[in-house]
């Protein structure tokens, strides 16, 4: 069993950055491929970027270049540097951990998530 927590969501301005982490708990961190996923109101979520086992990552065209999917596997915790945020940005975003040794973009394949923090990009 993985728990996950999110950290980090706000209200900026566009062109600023901000930093999600996700806390995660139980044995095998290490393992977990580990997603960042967004919800926009109104609409499906969808894929923003992941990050396996070894630390090999993916990014969605709207975001590849601005934001960074890292983890650091003594602290349990994986991060989403997004920089140059813009207001489509603006979404409830989610942390989520497959099953160990995989990797999707698809969030069907995410067994465990945490419960969201909003991002708000607005002037």
């Amino acid at each position: 069993q993985v728990q996950l927590v999110e950290s980090g969501g706000g209200l900026v301005q566009p062109g600023d950055s901000l930093r999600l982490s996700c806390a995660a708990s139980g044995r095998a961190f290490s393992t977990y491929g580990m997603g960042w996923f967004r919800q926009a109101s109104g609409k499906e979520r969808e894929f923003v970027a992941r990050i396996n086992y070894i630390g090999g990552t993916y990014y969605a065209d709207s975001v590849k270049g601005r934001f960074t999917i890292s983890r650091d596997n003594a602290k349990n915790t994986v991060y989403l540097q997004m920089n140059s945020l813009k207001p489509e940005d603006t979404a409830v975003y989610y942390c989520a951990a497959t099953r160990p040794y995989g990797d999707s973009v698809r969030p069907r394949d995410y067994d465990y998530w945490g419960q969201g923090t909003q991002v708000t990009v607005s002037s």
